[in-house]
């Protein structure tokens, strides 16, 4: 296992977490905000602690790959975060209110136990190599980050 730095974007809205919740408490609206996540299926379709998923990620025109993932935090209106189990990364978003009344949003991908041989081996081949896509992850934590926002200052 190779080690990872945490990876981290925010952003604040206007919005209260209740209704920020309202979106982001469904995981299967993952493919409206992300530029890698183009489907999230939930089995049993309900977004909860210990559900798993699988979701089908692109980049670019020609790369495409599925992952699994189980939920392993579901705090209403506070925090959500799943696992991915090909590669045992924490994805999470955090829920913070502000002084205003909106909300803090904090996308974060972790490594708690490192990068495994073969994800490094796929991210060399396919995805132009470790810091390279961590560069990029966080890029599209921004871009999933200022999506969500559009679409909740239109709700």
């Amino acid at each position: 296992m190779t080690s990872s730095p945490a990876l981290e974007a925010t952003i604040e809205v206007p919005e209260t977490p209740a209704q920020v919740w309202t979106l982001l408490g469904d995981l299967t609206n993952m493919p409206r905000w992300s530029p890698q996540v183009r489907k999230s299926i939930v089995k049993g379709g309900v977004t909860k602690r210990g559900a798993t998923m699988l979701n089908l990620n692109r980049r670019g025109a020609l790369t495409w790959w599925p992952t699994r993932a189980k939920v392993v935090t579901y705090d209403v209106a506070e925090k959500i975060a799943f696992r991915v189990l090909e590669n045992a990364t924490v994805w999470s978003f955090t829920l913070e209110p502000t002084s205003t009344g909106g909300t803090k949003i904090t996308a974060r991908r972790e490594a708690p136990n490192g990068i495994s041989g073969l994800s490094l081996q796929v991210q060399k081949a396919v995805l132009g190599g470790q810091e390279s896509f961590e560069k990029e992850l966080v890029a599209g934590m921004h871009q999933t980050l200022e999506r969500l926002a559009k679409e909740l200052s239109r709700r």
